[in-house]
C-alpha cells in the first residue's frame, strides 16, 4: 500500500511540474542576463571620445524610473526630440523596484532607445535580492568615473544601509584615487550619487567626512543625486556647493545642465 501511495504522489508531482513549467523557467534573481552587458564602460568610451575637446558640454539628468516604464519611454522620447545638442544622459539610479534581473533588462533596453550615450548609477532598490550583482553585469562597477570636456564626473555608490555597513560606502579610497587619477585631463569635477548625505540611505556618521573628500577634487562644481523623488536645489552643507536632486519618472521632469568655460547653468524640463 505504501508503494502505491508513493507512486501516486510521484505521478501527481510530475503532472504538477509539467503543468507549471513556466513558474520555474527563470528565477527573478538568477543573474542570467540576456543582451548587452557592461553598458556603462561602452558608453563612457563613446562620451570621452566624442567630447574630449569640447569646451561646452550638455547633459540630461534623470533618476528613479523603477518600473514606470511607460514614463521612462516618454522621458527618452522627450530627450530625443530636442533640437539642442545633448552629449549624454546621466541616470542617478533606481532602475528597478525589486532588483530583479528582468527589471534591469527592461530599463536597459528602453534607455538604449536614446540617441546619445548614457550611464546609470546604482540605486538602493537596485541592491535588493541579487540586484547589486546584476547591476555589475548589466552596467558595471558601482563606483566609476569618466571625463567629458575636461570635467571629471565621479559616480559613487552611496547606498550604505543596503550593504549593512559591510563595505566602505561611500568608498573614500576610490574618491581619494580619483582626485589624482588622470589629473592632467581634467580641471573641474561633478560628484554624482543616488542617495544624498543626510538621507536615510547614507552613512551619516561620515557625512561631514564625505563633504571634506568632495572638496579635495579640482574645481568642484556641484553634486547630483536622486532617491527623494523630488526636484530641488540645496546648499547641503552651507558652503556654497549646490546639490541638485531630480524627481522620479512619473513627475515628468528632468534637468539639462550646460557646462561652459565660465561656469554652468541648468534648466528644469517639464514634458
Amino acid at each position: 500500500m505504501k508503494k502505491i501511495f508513493t507512486q501516486i504522489a510521484v505521478a501527481f508531482g510530475c503532472l504538477f511540474l509539467a503543468g507549471c513549467d513556466t513558474v520555474f523557467d527563470v528565477h527573478p534573481y538568477d543573474v542570467h542576463v540576456d543582451g548587452d552587458k557592461n553598458v556603462n564602460a561602452a558608453n563612457i568610451a563613446k562620451i570621452e571620445s566624442a567630447i574630449k575637446y569640447k569646451d561646452t558640454i550638455r547633459f540630461a539628468m534623470i533618476s528613479d524610473t523603477h518600473q514606470w516604464l511607460d514614463d521612462l519611454k516618454k522621458e527618452v522620447n522627450d530627450i530625443n526630440r530636442r533640437k539642442d545638442s545633448i552629449d549624454f544622459v546621466l541616470h542617478c539610479g533606481d532602475v528597478t523596484d525589486f532588483g530583479a534581473t528582468q527589471e534591469f533588462q527592461w530599463t536597459r533596453d528602453r534607455l538604449q532607445k536614446l540617441k546619445m550615450p548614457f550611464v546609470v548609477l546604482l540605486g538602493n532598490h537596485d541592491c535588493l535580492g541579487t540586484g547589486n550583482q546584476t547591476y555589475e553585469v548589466v552596467f558595471g562597477k558601482p563606483d566609476f568615473s569618466f571625463i567629458a570636456g575636461r570635467v571629471k564626473f565621479v559616480c559613487l555608490n552611496t547606498n550604505a544601509i543596503e550593504y549593512d555597513y559591510s563595505r566602505p560606502v561611500p568608498n573614500f579610497d576610490f574618491m581619494e584615487e580619483q582626485c589624482k587619477a588622470d589629473s592632467a585631463d581634467f580641471d573641474r569635477t561633478v560628484i554624482c550619487m543616488h542617495a544624498a548625505p543626510y538621507s536615510e540611505q547614507f552613512n551619516n556618521n561620515v557625512a561631514k567626512v564625505f563633504n571634506y573628500y568632495t572638496h579635495q577634487f579640482p574645481g568642484l562644481m556641484f553634486c547630483l543625486y536622486g532617491h527623494g523623488h523630488h526636484t530641488k536645489q540645496t546648499d547641503m552643507y552651507g558652503d556654497g556647493t549646490m546639490y541638485y536632486e531630480i524627481c522620479n519618472a512619473p513627475k515628468h521632469q528632468y534637468y539639462i545642465f550646460t557646462i561652459t568655460p565660465k561656469g554652468y547653468r541648468y534648466e528644469i524640463i517639464d514634458y
